[in-house]
């Protein structure tokens, strides 16, 4: 199963971490990846200068805000 690991510091949850964890969680469902894709909650990705940091397996933290999420999901996670 591949994971992906939402920032839920206090800067990136001041910045909406746990909305970006619904709409991935919604869209997951959506799409029927509950077997495939797994969703996490991290602590501090020390990316804190920039929107909520969001890694697929272990990749450098991506910067996702509330707005981006949905296509961030659409791109990374259903053309991986």
């Amino acid at each position: 199963m591949r994971a992906i690991s939402v920032c839920v510091g206090s800067s990136c949850h001041l910045k909406g971490s746990y909305d970006i964890i619904r709409i991935f969680k919604e869209l997951i469902n959506e799409y029927n990846l509950d077997k495939e894709w797994e969703l996490k909650a991290e602590f501090c990705c020390n990316n804190c200068r920039n929107p909520v940091s969001v890694r697929i397996e272990d990749s450098k933290p991506y910067s996702v805000d509330v707005d981006s999420a949905e296509a961030f999901f659409k791109e990374k996670i259903l053309g991986a």
